[in-house]
Parts: structure tokens; C-alpha cells; sequence
């Protein structure tokens, strides 16, 4: 068990040119939740969590994330809009800034690492203005031990003031928010914004340019599991799809909810030691294990309380991004350590928005390789400003903000380890039915569920499978526990030709999406599009 008392060492940042600071160090979570309330950055829930808003930002800003440019990264790096540089000598000096501006005050250190893995095991140092920040931390990464603590060295440093406020002007920035990776240096520089997410996703960046390089081994953004008869399933998807919901399954233990690396010898390790998981529209009903898991110790982001700090996860007033924060042993069914081998199943979740694909299909090497490249999902009326129908939205590898390397090195990792491995790949719509967004219904999760527990079980290896006419995936035509007229979408639309319409339009979608990886996508890859 790992201890959540301070301990007693205290350290010096003079290294890092923060001087004169009031160090705070290897707080306990009760004690970081105790100084945020008593500093009134934050509130009690009716649960004991804490509760705060992250002010300005509640959630990340793509186009303020830049990497250093540098011998490192140069020729390797698949720079463009996802992946801007940022020069060297301006990091330099934005840095100094920073820590000047973080000398002589009150900051919380936290000693962490990366990798349930030990033999990919990152260790890392987090210096924080704000103690939810820190606390943050303490639930996202592994924890050490008192005695892996005694021989600390860290490898990687975040420093995250987001009281800090660039002058885009002066440093560089596109406005007065920043994270920026510095390969040579191994830090993290996180600033101008109090959303947490910035700090996880930073070293998850970082790994899945240092895995694929040094380590041969696949970086996911995913959530993965392992049934009783040792039997990884590993789930992809982008925000809202389902990850975390689907992969909190009380007949398997949780492995991790977001971030994992697939080594050469076909094990699956966890990056995190917690779980940060979306909570609008929140029921013990539908989602207990994350429901009961908001408890002490949790983190409530931007969610809307009563005066008895009863929250309403139905409220999006402030964001629609409303999120948790919570060390996976909150969790009561978890793999310890979070490590997993043999993966057999892999789950591309999407939620379609336009109600045309399958709630579940199969998908050829070469499908899975294109559906992976594209990492397609859709955004609904009301997610972003002047979003008012549903619009396709793909993000390669299903995480594309975080991937420095070009898709296609990703695409062709998986690829090799899914013919190793011998898995089978399944696309999982957890989105609408019967029409789309505004005149559908959403996927039910108990149909979702048995879908994915027939895939595992093996129930769906002698049913019928059809091809799908427009997309040309393998579409099962029995399930248990599914209505068969749920399997097949184009027999939920009451007006059948609109379908037909709504299919071909979104086939388009996708095929104009991957004309920018046609060139360095082979036959097999390709021959993945829709008919």
C-alpha cells in the first residue's frame, strides 16, 4: 500500500532557478485538499471530494501546445498544426520567466512517475503553483514508495504556473497560455492555464515520442483490462466515446482508463496510477464504478453545486467537459500491478453522431489500420461554440494532439502487433441510432456492453456477419442480449433513402480526411475505405 502521508524530506529548486521558495513537498491528498479549501480555491462536494474550477481554460488548448525544435526532435517530429515548434533560445527565455516568477513563493513538489513497467519506467518531478494542481499529480501518476523515494532521481520536470501569463508578443506564444515540450532539456512548461489535463497529457506526449524511438514500444491513448482467464482487451477512443465507462467493466479488472504503452513481448502496461473521467450526465445507474469512486481523495472539475455541495452532473453551464480526478484504487476491481498480457481484443470506439455506422463490426488488418489513421468520432450541437448540428471530426491514432510522431508510424506498430499478437479488431459505435443527433437516440450502454462481452466471450466467432454496403465492414446479424433490428443501423432509420444519404455523406467524410496519409498508406491500408 503506498503511504499518503507527507513525508519528511525537503529539497531545494535552485536547480530549476526557483529560488527563495517556500517548498511544500510529497504533500499527503488530504493535506492538498485541506490548503485548497483554506485558500478558497476550492469547495467540499456532499461526497468529500474537492471540488474546483479551473478558471479560464476547462480544457486543453491545442494550438497553444508547442514543441522545442531542436536536434532532438528535428527530423523526427511530424511538425505542422498539431505539433508547432517552438524556437530554443525563446524557450530559454520564457522558462526563466517562469521561475522567476514562481522564486520566493509557496509551490508543492511532487516526486512521481510514468509506466507501471518498471522497465519503462519514467520518473518524474511536478512543481505546481496551486496545490489542487499537485494533488491532481498525486492521483494521475505512480506513486513511489517511502523507500523508492529515498533514492529519487527525476528524469522528466513539469512546471506548471497558471498564474503566469505569457506576452505572446515578447515569448513566442500564440496568446498568454503555453505548454511546451523541451526533448533536450526533458520538461515540461505548462502555463497561463489552471486545467489539470495539460499536466497528464504533457508526459503523455512525451512517452509517445520516447516509447515508439528508444523503446519499440506502441504508445496508446486508450483504456485497457484483463479478464479472468488473463485475457487483455484494449479500447480506443477519443473523449465522450466511452473509454473509461466501457473499460470500468465489474467482471474485469481495470488495468488503466487512458494512456498505455504495448511492449515487443506483447505486454500492456498503464502510463497513470489514476483515472480523469468525464462526468457529464453522471448516474450511479450507468457508470457506478466511477460514481463511487468520487469520494475523499477525488477531484472535481467545473461541475455546478447546490448549497449542500450536492452536484448536478447534468449542468453544463460552465463546461460540458466537467471531469473527475481519482487514484485508480478508487476503483475496487484493479489489476495490480496495472500490467496486462496476451491482448486479444481491440475496440476503436466512435460516437457517430450521424446514427449511419454499426454499433459494433469487424474490421480486416487493413480497416483497422485505416480507422485507426483516421480516429474518426463527431461533435455535437452544443460541445464547441458555433457547433449547431453534428460535424465529423477525426484525430489520428484517436489522439492526435499528443502524437509528435507521423500517424502512419503508429498505424504501422499496430499493424505488426496485431498480426503478432493475432487480435481481432472491433469498431464500436457508442453513438446514435434511428436517426442522428436530434432525431436518433443514443446507443443504449447496456446494448454497448453486450456487444463488447459477446466480442470477448467469443459468442459472435459463428454468427452471420454481412458486409455493411457503403463502409464495407463485417456486420454481425445476431448478438445476445441485442435486438437483432439494433445491429443493423439502416433498420432503425424510419426514412430508409435518408440513410443512405447520411451514410454516403460521412463514406466522403472519410475518404477526403485520408487523402493527406494516401501517400505514405500502402495497398493493404488503403484497400480500408469505405466501398
Amino acid at each position: 500500500m503506498v503511504s499518503n502521508n507527507q513525508t519528511t524530506k525537503t529539497i531545494s529548486l535552485d536547480q530549476y532557478g526557483i529560488a527563495n521558495a517556500k517548498v511544500k513537498y510529497q504533500l499527503s491528498s488530504e493535506q492538498l485538499h485541506n490548503e485548497t479549501i483554506e485558500k478558497g480555491q476550492g469547495t467540499e462536494a456532499s461526497s468529500g471530494a474537492l471540488a474546483v474550477n479551473t478558471g479560464e481554460f476547462t480544457g486543453r488548448s491545442p494550438k497553444d501546445r508547442f514543441i522545442v525544435k531542436d536536434d532532438v526532435t528535428r527530423e523526427k517530429v511530424w511538425w505542422g498544426n498539431i505539433n508547432i515548434p517552438f524556437p530554443t533560445d525563446m524557450f530559454d527565455r520564457l522558462y526563466d520567466k517562469v521561475t522567476n516568477y514562481l522564486s520566493g513563493k509557496e509551490v508543492y513538489v511532487r516526486d512521481s512517475y510514468a509506466c507501471a513497467d518498471e522497465d519503462y519506467r519514467l520518473n518524474i518531478r511536478v512543481i505546481n503553483e496551486y496545490p489542487w494542481s499537485n494533488m491532481f499529480a498525486y492521483n494521475m501518476f505512480l506513486r513511489p514508495t517511502e523507500e523508492e523515494l529515498e533514492g529519487f532521481t527525476p528524469e522528466w520536470t513539469v512546471i506548471n504556473a497558471p498564474g503566469f501569463m505569457a506576452d505572446p508578443e515578447v515569448d513566442g506564444t500564440r496568446q498568454h497560455n503555453f505548454a511546451i515540450l523541451n526533448f533536450t532539456k526533458k520538461i515540461a512548461l505548462i502555463g497561463g492555464t489552471g486545467y489539470t489535463g495539460e499536466i497528464k497529457k504533457g508526459i503523455f506526449s512525451a512517452l509517445n515520442f520516447i516509447l515508439p524511438v528508444d523503446k519499440n514500444t506502441m504508445p496508446m491513448h486508450c483504456s485497457a483490462n484483463v479478464g479472468e482467464d488473463g485475457e487483455t482487451a484494449i479500447f480506443f477512443g477519443l473523449s465522450g466515446t466511452g473509454k473509461t465507462t466501457l473499460s470500468a467493466d465489474p467482471d474485469r479488472r481495470l488495468i488503466g482508463d487512458d494512456e498505455h504503452g504495448w511492449t515487443a513481448e506483447n505486454t500492456i502496461f498503464n502510463f497513470e496510477g489514476g483515472c480523469y473521467a468525464k462526468v457529464i450526465n453522471l448516474s450511479e445507474e450507468n457508470e457506478p464504478d466511477i460514481y463511487h469512486a468520487i469520494k475523499p481523495g477525488a477531484i472535481l472539475e467545473n461541475v455546478v453545486m447546490d448549497d449542500q455541495g450536492n452536484v448536478d452532473f447534468s449542468d453544463t453551464s460552465i463546461t460540458q467537459n466537467t471531469r473527475v480526478s481519482y487514484p485508480i484504487y478508487h476503483i475496487d476491481n484493479i489489476q495490480e500491478p496495472s500490467i496486462g498480457k496476451n491482448p486479444k481484443n481491440i475496440f476503436f470506439l466512435t460516437a457517430d453522431a450521424f446514427g449511419v455506422l454499426p454499433p459494433i463490426s469487424k474490421l480486416t488488418p487493413g480497416q483497422a489500420a485505416y480507422h485507426f489513421i483516421s480516429g474518426y468520432t463527431a461533435k455535437v450541437a452544443g460541445t464547441e461554440a458555433g457547433i449547431d448540428e453534428p460535424l465529423p471530426s477525426f484525430s489520428a491514432c484517436f489522439g492526435a494532439p499528443f502524437m509528435p510522431l507521423h500517424p502512419t508510424k503508429y498505424a504501422e506498430m499496430l499493424s505488426a502487433k496485431m498480426k503478432d499478437a493475432g487480435v481481432n479488431v472491433w469498431l464500436i459505435n457508442t453513438g446514435w441510432t434511428g436517426g442522428p443527433y436530434g432525431i436518433g437516440t443514443r446507443m443504449k450502454l447496456k446494448y454497448t456492453r453486450a456487444m463488447i462481452t459477446a466480442a470477448l466471450n467469443g459468442q459472435l466467432e459463428d454468427v452471420t456477419f454481412e458486409q455493411h454496403p457503403i463502409f464495407g465492414l463485417q456486420v454481425p446479424q445476431t448478438c445476445p442480449n441485442v435486438p437483432t433490428e439494433v445491429l443493423n443501423p439502416k433498420e432503425t432509420w424510419k426514412n430508409k433513402k435518408a440513410y443512405d444519404i447520411q451514410a454516403k455523406e460521412l463514406a466522403a467524410s472519410f475518404k477526403e480526411n485520408f487523402k493527406k496519409f494516401e501517400e505514405y498508406a500502402n495497398d493493404e491500408i488503403l484497400a480500408g475505405a469505405p466501398l
